[in-house]
Parts: structure tokens; sequence; C-alpha cells
């Protein structure tokens, strides 16, 4: 069951694509966007969690804005004009949407994101502890000045990286898991031997899909979040 929905956020409007599981309820998880915006790919991931048992919201951030696949440079354009505050606003007001849901149930709202979405939901992660208890960024997190506080972080995060990645590096993955780790923070990060950038990607809009790798972390990335969050 999937449906696209409206939502307010800081006064205005988003809205985002819904998936619910085949009895309808189940913990809330939000799926935040790679640059290529909303598309059928990232549709496939939210219904994929929604078969997996969870209400899944994915904000459309770019407001409507899509890039196709082989348009790298216009997803470039439309990550970099994207606001951050307003990406904010609307990440947060989507958590806030699905925990209100009829039948989203569990301890808290989990959060999964790949590329700029992973980088994107640790960021949420850290600024929504009340709610978001659980995080599954894929090959993207936040570096230097785009850093939010981790003081509040209350998220369990399993991030999964990849080995050649020039968007997010294995050393710098490696260093704010420890940096996290030393806050006493319940992080791991993942670096995959021999994945490129977007191995997760089902579009294979780089070349770089792992079929096997993907099918064999599905799984695991499902467990979590229903450990978690049950």
């Amino acid at each position: 069951m999937a449906e696209t929905v409206e939502f307010a956020s800081n006064g205005g409007t988003a809205s985002g694509y819904l998936s619910r599981p085949p009895g309808g309820s189940g913990p809330g998880v939000i799926v935040v966007q790679e640059w290529w915006g909303v598309d059928a790919s990232l549709k496939q991931t939210a219904d994929r969690l929604g078969a997996g048992g969870f209400v899944t919201l994915v904000p459309d951030l770019f407001h409507g804005e899509v890039a196709g696949h082989d348009e790298m440079d216009k997803a470039g354009q439309l990550m970099q004009d994207l606001p951050p505050e307003r990406a904010a606003r609307d990440m947060s007001a989507a958590v806030d949407h699905l925990a209100s849901l009829h039948g989203v149930s569990g301890r808290g709202i989990g959060v999964v994101g790949f590329c700029m979405g992973g980088m994107l939901s640790l960021i949420l992660a850290a600024n929504r502890p009340d709610r978001i208890k659980a995080a599954v960024p894929f090959y993207g997190f936040p570096q230097g000045e785009a850093e939010p506080d981790w003081t509040a972080l209350a998220a369990s995060v399993r991030g999964h990286m990849a080995e050649h990645d020039d968007f997010f590096g294995p050393d710098a993955a490696r260093a704010l898991e420890a940096k996290l780790q030393g806050l006493g923070k319940d992080v791991t990060f993942t670096v995959h031997a021999g994945t490129g950038h977007a191995f997760m990607g089902p579009h294979n809009a780089l070349g770089t899909l792992d079929r096997a790798l993907a099918e064999r972390i599905w799984p695991e990335v499902l467990a979590f979040l229903h450990q978690s969050l049950d």
C-alpha cells in the first residue's frame, strides 16, 4: 500500500511517498533520498521496507524535482541548491507526521539514507534524539563544518560505507566512527571491501551495484531496525 502524502512543515507544506506493510501497521522508518530525488528506485527501496514490516515515509526534499540517472550534473545542482534549513525542517516535520500516523508502533522512529541521504540521516538522528532511535546510513556521513552537535545523539547507528568512494572516503568514515564511539555512542560503520559508492543502488547509475552484497545486507538492516524499534 503506497501513496503520496502531504504534511505541514514550518508554516508551509511538504510531501512524501508513504509505503505501508501488508497489515497496515508497524514501526515507522524515514528514508532520506539520494541526490537524484524521490525517484522510482527510492520508492522501490521504501516498498521493500514496507514489505519488511515498516510504515515508511520518504520526504521529498527537492519538492518535486528529479534528475535522471544519466543527469549527474543536474543531480549535483539539485543537491547544491537544496537549502539546508528547509531540508532540516522537512525531515523533522516528516518524523513528526510519521509518528502521528495511525498504525505506527514501536519505541521510536528509524531512519535510512543513501549518499546525500546517508549524511542527512545522521544529521536528523543528531537533531531529533527524542524520536530517532535507529539509523542506517549508506555511503554518506557529515564531515567538517557539516557535522552536527553529536552530544544528544540517542540512536543506535549501523552504517555501511564503500571502500572505494571519492565522495565519502573510508578513512573519514572510520575517523567519525571512532569519534562517536569516544563520545559513548552506539555507532558502527562497516566499510565493505571492494565496493564503490552507491553499491546498494538498484538503479546502478555508477555501475557499482553489488547485487550479492545488497541481498546479504538487506536482511541485516531489517533485523537491526526491528530489534531497535519493535
